[in-house]
């Protein structure tokens, strides 16, 4: 079977088992404690988990993986490869272990006819449920189950979905293994080759390591196509399958070496074809070089391949023809690999063509060390050494021993090995704990490979230009689609990006295809200018001319508001003193904000002052000019500039008629007419000693002054007179009130008066004490505070519990005068027990305590219940 039909009849198998078949993922995953897409299962963890509801409940795929755990046994082994291409199906919630290895067994046997004699299985040390099915349903003789330890219980990372599993072994036959007279299943030599793992995802490991079950029991199974395909295919390793023997093919043509002629140049041929195929996947879904994260593998990947091909005696550009073979004989299983290739190529060539010229480098290294060896008279060099130049130039420790036998030294391989190790469990407990790629690399990898910007915003507001690299989700990508959220890197641009205080421009970026709306603009790296926005229709792509054109009306706005606070500062200095500073700024169409330092507030008259001076400026219509200068030219002419900023050789120098000249990189207009009217809308503090000022211009200071004209007409209106008289009107209303006011407090307090006497003749004595218990009509809770506190003033000695109602709600007082609180009486726990008859709660101290309540049918109830209580509190028997 071609692999082609291996793919086809895996995907109609399962489907015909009622999965949905789905196309493979990237090999970046949408995860960030993944660092590459190895497994089938990755795309699908967040169902695993319970994070992502779906509509089915199967699944099947071939995803295309890739792992760098044993990086260095590809090409020595017949069956390590870095990427590789994984069939699995999957099961969210439905089926589980029974069907899931029933219907494995039926694929192997049935579909692709393997030997029966040649199969067996291997087994979770404890999974007893697995060995029943394998033996009783499956009808798999017990010496055919082998019981594995931790290798059969897998995880896709550190954390996250796991569970036991099984694996369906094929046997090769005694030519592969070791020779060995224990050797079985489980041994590291080539006879049992892994075809498929059989994962029964049944918990969830978290950052502890502990075990939780999870919501539901899943199935996640992957079986190697290239291996199944060697077996289909009668060849002795994954690298003669059709998948990668066209691609060994071009690159022994390119070497001049026949493949199998020689066992060490064959591994070389090797690790070529599968790096190279590994490099072209990686750069289609977006990867970059890079020295840290995903980038470092691939850059890894790309400098072992070269140094490989050195070793074969070439040392010109080669990468671009291998990945020709790589995306022809991929390109009916990807087609995406094939709208990818100048973009790889690109890439690929560029660190290709980079690395070379670091290997030159590390070759005179090597050289010096070499030399430095034999004056000193050693044998050897040092594995620490050796390790050092494969670490830092990438250099294999194969061509570093070629050189040095050539010269007559030795290789400490002992050494190396033991530091290789080391990493090399370094690497095996993080590799799948690697966070995501930090943004701020993707823009360091997109400058370095394409250059810088060229920002052409203070001449024109639109310019044709070209995308040089377009990110999504920090994973640079070779086209974007209507929907996409993204990032476009134009190499030129007349967009401003948000810097000194400035917010970016917005505006659209449109091709022959597709229309990008552009909605923020940031720089954030020195040169790369990032276009943020979504594609709202068509589609856009890499190397790409397109028509980027600025929201002129948006800028125009910003740059009034910009000029402003020049103006500003200026005018600020001039009516508060020289000490003033800027501290910081915010510059949008529709306001600008303006934080100086100053130890005092501003007063409404020094505020008016600055808007006068500002407004002349703008009035008398002063030319505005923008030019590059030295800076130390700059301060010496007395420009501005910001106290935290660093500035390089030349600046940029914003000069206003004769009076203000600031070191500026923003818009500004060209002369101050164009602000058109300057307002400050509020000033005050946001720290020690620094206030902030906000303010608007031209359209917006107009709409700020109509809404105060509005209101200002309103309250006129209101108060039936014209604006001019409102203030009188307002002082002859409020001395009105003021009158009125007064008037009603001495009412309330004459009929206070008559309520406290009226309570007072309710008042029962016991035993010198006046109890008032009472309810009171129409009183609020401060009336009848007021109550309680003028009758402990007026008598000896008292204890009150006073009620009312508003709105449906009860109210309640306690309260008693001093001599009876120091004789034990306590407002608070008298409330405590007439409160919940109320329906409420409520306490104080215990001369004074309030309540609330929801039920006023069953106020009398209450009061009753209170005087009960307040003659047990004062020894009064019933």
């Amino acid at each position: 079977m071609k692999s082609s039909e291996i793919r086809q009849s895996f995907l109609d198998f399962f489907e015909s088992k009622g999965s949905r078949v789905l196309p493979s993922s990237s090999l970046v995953p949408d995860d960030p404690t993944l660092l590459l897409t190895a497994a089938g299962m990755v795309q699908f963890k967040p169902i695993f988990l319970g994070e992502t509801k779906v509509s089915f409940s199967r699944a099947t795929t071939v995803q295309k993986c890739l792992r760098t755990t044993d990086i260095e046994n590809v090409g020595k082994t017949a069956r390590h490869l870095t990427f590789f291409e994984m069939l699995g199906n999957f099961s969210f919630g439905d089926y589980f272990k029974k069907e899931a290895i029933e219907w494995a067994w039926e694929y192997v046997t049935e579909h692709l006819r393997l030997p029966l004699d040649k199969l067996c299985v291997t087994i979770y040390e404890d999974d007893d449920e697995a060995f029943e099915i394998w033996r009783d349903v499956v009808d798999l003789s017990e010496d055919k189950i082998f019981r594995m330890g931790e290798d059969n219980f897998w995880s896709a990372g550190p954390t996250g979905p796991c569970g036991p599993s099984s694996e369906i072994m094929y046997d090769l036959g005694a030519d592969f293994g070791c020779g060995e007279a224990g050797c079985t299943v489980g041994c590291d030599c080539d006879r049992f080759l892994e075809l498929w793992n059989l994962v029964f995802m049944q918990y969830n490991r978290d950052e502890n390591g502990n075990l939780h079950p999870l919501p539901k029991k899943n199935i996640d199974t992957g079986a190697g196509l290239e291996r199944i395909a060697r077996i289909m295919q009668g060849v002795k390793n994954n690298f003669e399958t059709d998948v990668l023997k066209p691609i060994i093919d071009t690159v022994a043509k390119i070497t001049r070496v026949t493949y199998g002629a020689s066992p060490e140049k064959d591994v070389s041929l090797k690790v070529i074809a599968d790096h190279s195929r590994a490099v072209a996947f990686l750069i289609s879904d977006g990867v970059l070089p890079s020295n840290e994260g995903r980038g470092y593998v691939l850059r890894r990947l790309l400098r072992r391949a070269v140094l490989h091909a050195r070793l074969l005696g070439v040392e010109q550009p080669f990468i671009n023809q291998v990945i020709d073979s790589v995306v022809e004989t991929m390109r009916d299983a990807y087609p995406e690999i094939v709208d990818s290739k100048p973009f790889i190529q690109r890439i690929a060539g560029h660190e290709q063509t980079r690395f070379m010229e670091t290997l030159r480098q590390g070759l005179n290294i090597l050289d010096q060390a070499i030399a430095q060896a034999k004056a000193e008279e050693r044998e050897s060099l040092t594995g620490d050494f050796v390790f050092r130049l494969y670490d830092t130039f990438g250099f294999p420790l194969e061509l570093t021993i070629e050189i040095a036998e050539d010269r007559g030294l030795s290789v400490d391989e002992e050494s190396f090995r033991n530091l290789m190790e080391e990493q090399r469990v370094r690497a095996r407990a993080s590799w799948a704990g690697e966070r995501e790629l930090k943004h701020a690399e993707v823009y360091e990898e997109v400058r370095e490979e394409f250059g810088k910007t060229d920002f052409l915003g203070y001449e024109v507001d639109e310019a044709e230009a070209k995308v040089k690299a377009i990110i999504k989700k920090t994973v640079v990508v070779t086209e974007a689609v209507d929907g996409d959220d993204v990032e476009v890197i134009l190499d030129r641009t007349p967009f401003y990006a948000e810097k000194g205080g400035q917010v970016g421009d917005k505006g659209v970026i449109e091709t022959e295809s597709g229309h990008v709306r552009i909605t923020d603009m940031q720089e954030p790296l020195e040169g790369v200018y990032a276009h943020i926005g979504k594609v709202v229709s068509g589609r856009i792509t890499i190397d790409e001319p397109v028509k980027a054109t600025v929201d002129i009306a948006r800028r125009q706005s910003i740059k009034r508001n910009h000029t402003a606070t020049h103006l500003l500062q200026w005018a600020l200095r001039r009516v508060l003193g020289d000490h003033v500073k800027q501290a910081g700024s915010l510059v949008e169409p529709d306001r600008f904000r303006f934080d100086l330092t100053h130890f005092a507030g501003i007063t409404k008259d020094e505020l008016r002052r600055v808007e006068e001076l500002v407004n002349s400026k703008i009035f008398s219509n002063q030319p505005v000019r923008t030019f590059v200068t030295s800076y130390e030219f700059a301060r010496e002419t007395g420009a501005t500039a910001l106290f935290d900023q660093k500035y390089g050789e030349f600046v940029r120098l914003v000069e206003i008629g004769n009076f203000s000249k600031e070191l500026c990189g923003g818009t500004h207009v060209s002369n101050t007419g164009e602000i058109g009217l300057f307002k400050i809308t509020s000033e005050g503090s946001v720290g020690a000693n620094t206030r902030r000022i906000e303010g608007v211009t031209n359209g917006a200071a107009l709409t700020y002054l109509y809404k105060e004209e509005d209101a200002l007409l309103k309250a006129a209106g209101l108060l039936k007179t014209d604006p001019s008289q409102l203030t009188e009107r307002i002082e002859g209303l409020l001395q009105t009130i003021k009158q009125q006011s007064q008037e009603i407090e001495s009412s309330k307090k004459k009929l206070a008066k008559d309520v406290i006497g009226d309570l007072l003749s309710e008042a029962k004595q016991v035993d010198g004490t006046k109890v008032v218990v009472q309810k009171v009509d129409g009183a609020d809770m401060d009336s009848l505070r007021s109550y309680a506190d003028l009758i402990r003033d007026k008598v000896g000695s008292a204890i009150l519990l006073l009620a009312s109602t508003a709105d449906n709600k009860v109210m309640l007082i306690a309260a008693a005068t001093p001599d009876m609180v120091k004789a034990g009486f306590n407002a608070g726990n008298l409330l405590k027990k007439v409160a919940p008859i109320v329906g409420g709660g409520g306490g104080g101290r215990p001369g004074l305590a309030q309540a609330g309540g929801k039920e006023p049918g069953a106020i009398d109830k209450a009061l009753e219940e209170g005087w009960k209580e307040i003659r047990e509190m004062l020894g009064v028997k019933a």
